[in-house]
């Protein structure tokens, strides 16, 4: 099947470098709780700054093609970073808009300063929107509680926009310098994720106007095709293309002590990461994983990845029994929120804005 997938690299939070627009490549300008790249402000009292923002985005001359608002990551959902000082190099410091040479470690708090509620955060988008010219505006997030999704979709009522998009960060997600507790127990796997905003965004009638993102684990061209068939329009990979660099998940990230070169600046450890044998190794993962992917569609007997749907895929729940992934996440009439016919646990997050308490079983409840 002649698919065309496209490419473009997030380039994570920690603000964007003269090695970024190197090549003039498209970009996702990722905006996180550290403001790196677009705000000021020491530790935990970062702040955005509009100029610096704008500033960013001419140094960028239009590679910028869309920008993400980082709430959380599934490999440590509700938690900060830190980047120890030993790791600042005068380039890092340059692409962070941070002093040189550094005060001390880096901070990312665990909540950002430029909204607190999902009505603010609906504005904040908007801002960014009007800022940038009208680039695309999403969210990333790692998917809690209902009620947060249900709160975010009511403010998109409420305001009249919201996110462009939503990058859905399974539960999956990973990195050698998040807690173990928080990388193997908070948060919801990506399939339930993806299913549970997709949902939120089919029962609220917002559907139409904002895309799904999918990223935890898309490693192979089945993953890529199965998160896209449980209601996913684009799909992002992190873990894999680290893997195609040579990770070796030694989950030494965060001492500057990566072994393969990768996570460090050590400059003995660096020669491990050669810039030419890696290009070719990344760029035929990425070539080949979307071949697969394309020819799983083919063999599906479809000329699209549109036409992939969630009958597709089945799933063996039990030793004599198989169900098919629409039968395992049922989807929601359009609009049944608006009208009070959602589920019941769904209605009840959307009617009261929270579901503390309220058991999330998505393969059952959602059949309710």
């Amino acid at each position: 099947v002649p698919i065309t997938f496209y490419f473009t690299p997030c380039k994570g939070e920690g603000g964007v470098s003269a090695f970024h627009r190197e090549g003039g490549g498209d970009l996702v300008f990722n905006i996180g709780t550290g403001y790196f790249g677009c705000g000021s402000g020491k530790d935990e009292n970062r702040v955005f700054e509009p100029s610096i923002f704008m500033a960013t985005l001419v140094e960028c001359s239009g590679q910028v093609k869309m920008i993400e608002i980082k709430l959380s990551q599934g490999a440590k959902p509700g938690h900060g970073g830190l980047l120890p000082k030993a790791k600042i190099t005068p380039e890092i410091a340059e692409a962070r808009k941070l002093p040189y040479p550094p005060e001390g470690d880096c901070h990312s708090p665990s909540s950002h300063s430029a909204f607190s509620n999902p009505l603010e955060l609906v504005h904040f988008i908007a801002r960014l929107r009007e800022l940038s010219g009208g680039l695309p505006v999403g969210i990333k997030l790692c998917v809690g509680q209902p009620g947060d999704i249900a709160a975010l979709c009511k403010a998109i009522h409420d305001v009249g926009t919201g996110p462009d998009f939503i990058t859905v960060d399974g539960a999956e997600g990973g990195t050698g310098a998040a807690p173990p507790e928080f990388t193997n127990s908070i948060g919801l796997p990506l399939e339930e994720g993806v299913v549970l905003v997709r949902n939120f965004l089919l029962g609220s009638d917002l559907q139409a106007k904002t895309r799904i993102i999918a990223s935890g684990k898309i490693i192979s061209g089945f993953s890529l095709v199965r998160a896209l068939a449980l209601g996913a329009d684009v799909t992002n990979s992190a873990r894999g293309f680290m893997m195609s660099l040579g990770c070796i998940q030694a989950l030494k990230c965060n001492t500057n002590k990566c072994p393969t070169g990768i996570a460090t600046q050590d400059k003995e450890l660096m020669h491990g990461l050669d810039p030419h044998t890696k290009t070719a190794r990344v760029y035929n993962f990425h070539k080949k994983t979307v071949r697969s992917a394309s020819e799983i569609v083919g063999v599906m007997g479809y000329d699209s990845y549109i036409e992939i749907n969630a009958d597709n895929i089945m799933r063996r729940v039990r030793s004599n029994e198989v169900k098919t992934l629409a039968e395992h996440f049922p989807l929601v009439d359009p609009g049944c929120l608006l009208h009070g016919r959602g589920p019941e646990w769904m209605q009840k997050a959307w009617d009261y804005g929270h579901s503390r308490g309220t058991p999330v079983i998505l393969n059952s409840r959602f059949a309710d």
